[in-house]
């Protein structure tokens, strides 16, 4: 039995695995997820929030070795939390999510993925310290191929991503690298370009690289293959 942590991406929370965590439970595996600090339930403050933030949440959720799911810019904190502690993560998912170099941002990798579509959904707050998700595109940018009255949910529990999490680089060295990676391609992604993901994870073992056929939000367009996909990773540690 597997012990799965799965965290969301911006703006959401753990609410956006409402579909995936019972197909893990009934699978015979452990499976939960949690609010990042500023999201979901959570309501710290967005001026108080750092990736460190993020990061210490996540290894504060661990009490014995986890397959770690980052969705989107999960991907940063997730790969901070393994540098940090990686004996406390048997490996590491990346759900069409940014995967950084040593010294890169989730900026520095926004940037170098020309991801324009993204860009200009995000709409920043009026002090500076969030972006939102402007509400006229996140069908088509998000959820156009997940099941009827799936935005409307989203919509009703969606919140402004900080910034400054965004900014800060993150120092991956060998406890990152002993840490094992999969990487989960979703290749009709409207938000983070399909040949990105390739780009991001091109070196990887291809043993340890999936493909679905859908676009940014796999847990609600395809709850099932996704469960699929990560038994399979389970099955191989």
């Amino acid at each position: 039995m597997a012990d799965f942590l799965l965290i969301h991406g911006s703006g959401h929370g753990a609410w956006c695995w409402r579909d995936v965590l019972p197909r893990l439970t009934s699978g015979g595996h452990h499976a939960r997820a949690i609010d990042l600090p500023g999201h979901g339930a959570d309501k710290t403050p967005v001026d108080d929030l750092t990736l460190e933030h993020y990061t210490n949440a996540i290894l504060a959720a661990i009490d014995t070795p986890v397959i770690l799911v980052g969705h989107s810019l999960a991907g940063m904190a997730i790969s901070a939390a393994a540098e940090k502690q990686p004996e406390m993560i048997s490996r590491l998912v990346y759900l069409t999510a940014w995967a950084p170099k040593d010294g890169q941002s989730a900026l520095d990798i926004r940037r170098a993925s020309n991801s324009e579509a993204l860009l200009k959904a995000m709409v920043q707050s009026p002090d500076r310290l969030s972006t939102s998700f402007a509400p006229e595109m996140l069908n088509a940018l998000f959820y156009h191929d997940c099941p009827p009255g799936t935005l409307e949910y989203a919509m009703a529990n969606l919140c402004p991503e900080p910034i400054a999490p965004s900014k800060s680089a993150v120092r991956l060295g060998a406890n990152y690298a002993s840490v094992a990676r999969s990487y989960i391609r979703c290749m009709d992604d409207r938000a983070i370009a399909p040949e990105y993901q390739v780009t991001m994870s091109q070196n990887w073992p291809k043993h340890d690289l999936y493909n679905m056929p859908c676009a940014h939000s796999p847990f609600f367009a395809q709850p099932g293959k996704l469960a699929q996909i990560l038994f399979q990773i389970a099955e191989d540690i």
